[in-house]
C-alpha cells in the first residue's frame, strides 16, 4: 500500500491518498478545505480511481471537500459523527467564523454517508483498513489502522524525517498529535471520554506504529509514549 500525504490549504489538514499500487483503486482520507484540486492531481498522475472517502471525524476542516472528492462513492465516518455531515460548520464553535472566511462557498452535502462502528473494512482488493473508535475530540472520532504500507510521501512524513516504514500505520486524526492531543472544548467534545480513549490507546496502539495525525508531522507510538505529556497523564 502507498500513502501520499497532502496539506489542505484551509487549517493545514493532512489529507491522504491511499492506494494498493499505481493504476488501481484509491481511498482519500479527510479531504479538507481546498484539497480537491490537490487530490485530483495525485489521482491523475498515478492513474488512480477514488472508490471511497474515509473521515477521522466530521469537523469541517477535515470534510469540506468531501462532495468534490467523493462524488457518488461512499464516505465512511464514525457513527457518532454521521449526523454532523448535514452541517459540519455548526460544530466548530468559536473557530467557525475564521473557517468560513477561508472557504469559497457553502457546504455541499455528501451523497452516500456510511456510518462505521469499528472493525476491519475492505474498501477494495488490497485496500483493507481497521476502524478504531476513539471518542473525545468528537463523539465519532475514529482512528484508521493500515498494514503493509510500502511507500509514504508528502509533508507529514518529510517533516518527521521519515522516508519509509516497515510496520503498521495508524491515522489518528485530531485525537493524537506529535506531542499533543485534540481539544475537547468544541461542541460535542468530552474531556472524560478523551481521557478514557487515551488510556486505551496507551495499550491498543501497535508499539511499532507510525502515527499520522490530522495536522502536523507524523510520529510514532514509541515516541509519543515516551514524550507526550497527555499520554503520560492518561496512564492512571
Amino acid at each position: 500500500m502507498l500513502i501520499h500525504a497532502l496539506r489542505a490549504p484551509v487549517f493545514a489538514t493532512n489529507t491522504l491518498v491511499l492506494a494498493a499500487h499505481d493504476g488501481g483503486p484509491a481511498v482519500v482520507v479527510d479531504p479538507g478545505g481546498g484539497s480537491a484540486p490537490l487530490v485530483r492531481d495525485v489521482v491523475t498522475s498515478r492513474d488512480l480511481d477514488v472508490v471511497a472517502v474515509l473521515l477521522t471525524h466530521a469537523h469541517p476542516d477535515h470534510v469540506w471537500d468531501c462532495a468534490a472528492v467523493a462524488g457518488d462513492v461512499p464516505v465512511l465516518v464514525g457513527a457518532g459523527d454521521a449526523e454532523r455531515l448535514a452541517d459540519p460548520a455548526a460544530y466548530l464553535g468559536p473557530l467557525g467564523p475564521g473557517f468560513s472566511a477561508l472557504v469559497d462557498g457553502p457546504w455541499q452535502p455528501v451523497a452516500d454517508v456510511r456510518p462505521v462502528a469499528g472493525g476491519p473494512v475492505e474498501l477494495a482488493p488490497g485496500l483493507v483498513v481497521e476502524a478504531l473508535p476513539a471518542p473525545g475530540h468528537t463523539p465519532g472520532s475514529t482512528l484508521w489502522r493500515l498494514d503493509r504500507v510500502d511507500e509514504i510521501t508528502g509533508p507529514a512524513f518529510a517533516e518527521a524525517g521519515v522516508g519509509r516504514h516497515q510496520g503498521p500505520v495508524v491515522l489518528t486524526g485530531d485525537v493524537l498529535f506529535a506531542g499533543s492531543i485534540g481539544r475537547t472544548d468544541l461542541p460535542g467534545g468530552d474531556p472524560r471520554r478523551m481521557a478514557q480513549t487515551l488510556r486505551e490507546l496507551r495499550t491498543e496502539l501497535p508499539p511499532d506504529a507510525l502515527l499520522v495525525p490530522g495536522h502536523g508531522p507524523a510520529t510514532t507510538t514509541a515516541h509519543e509514549l515516551a514524550t507526550n505529556p497527555f499520554l503520560a497523564l492518561a496512564q492512571g
